[in-house]
């Protein structure tokens, strides 16, 4: 266990770890921008350190200012919340470089998951059903039809190969469609994920959409926390999306990995057995507390 983190976030996101920390008994190091001086964070941590200007760009996405925060204050951990920089592979191989642990994925997880078709060959290759579509690239329109006609059919979900959260997703239910489709993704993906590359996947008008989510530590603990619904949207996230699918029996809730009970059961999730030893950080449990 470690005996003081670094908590790379501001507000809530901030808090919640921080309260993690305490239950935990260890100690809390808090970041700040100059906008944030009186934020809740801040005066609820162990130590608060000012890293910048108001601007995201200028403090809490800056590295090398959160890294240098983590030295000064003895850290032996950063944990990164969501968003900033919780998903920034440089980040987290930069944290290794400098000797601190990052509560997280190592970076070459974070960086298969960080491309949709990288992502999709790996789960492909791992055995995990996917969605009937490529695992690479499509070039262009041209090469988009012809894989069309070939293996998948419309209708059809071009998706930018980089995107989330809606973004550079668009649906060609026939032919006439496909090139504009095509080409609003490829668009939007160059614009919020500066990457305009696209794939194909079959688009299902009404699909299931449901996770299991599962945490790991170095120490070769694994664990998942039940399954979660997620066909409402996130906008429903803290109601609907807390719950098991609607309409699974008891063996459906066992094969995704929850016993029947929503998020596992209880708060401590449940053991799952693994072959090869987990890559995630140490100190996982403490993203886990609420």
């Amino acid at each position: 266990m470690f005996s003081k983190v670094l908590i790379a976030n501001r507000g809530e996101i901030a808090v919640r770890v921080i309260r993690a920390c305490e239950e935990l008994g260890v100690a809390s190091v808090a970041v700040y921008s100059e906008l944030d001086r009186d934020a809740i964070h801040v005066r609820r941590a162990d130590e608060a350190y000012l890293i910048g200007p108001g601007p995201a760009a200028e403090s809490y996405l800056v590295i090398e200012k959160i890294l240098d925060v983590a030295k000064r204050s003895g850290a032996e951990a950063i944990h990164p919340g969501y968003g900033f920089l919780a998903e920034n592979a440089a980040f987290a191989a930069a944290c290794e470089r400098a000797g601190i642990v990052f509560i997280g994925p190592p970076a070459s997880a974070i960086e298969a998951m960080g491309s949709k078709t990288a992502a999709r060959e790996l789960m492909q290759k791992a055995g995990v059903p996917i969605v009937p579509g490529t695992t690479e690239p499509v070039a262009d329109v041209r090469a988009a039809r012809k894989v069309i006609k070939d293996t998948i059919g419309f209708p059809v979900a071009v998706k930018a190969a980089g995107g989330g959260g809606g973004k550079g997703f668009r649906v060609a239910l026939s032919d006439d469609e496909l090139e504009a489709a095509f080409e609003g993704a490829a668009r939007e993906g160059e614009k919020f994920f500066s990457d305009p590359t696209v794939y194909l996947e079959r688009y299902l008008p009404d699909p299931r959409h449901v996770e299991v989510q599962v945490l790991a530590d170095a120490h070769g603990h694994v664990i998942h926390l039940g399954e979660r619904d997620r066909r409402d949207g996130i906008e429903d996230q803290g109601a609907r999306a807390d719950a098991g699918r609607r309409g699974a029996d008891r063996a459906g809730h066992d094969r995704a990995g929850g016993d029947g009970r929503g998020r596992g059961g209880d708060r401590r999730g449940h053991r799952l057995r693994s072959r090869s030893r987990p890559r995630a950080a140490a100190g996982a449990r403490a993203s886990a507390s609420r």
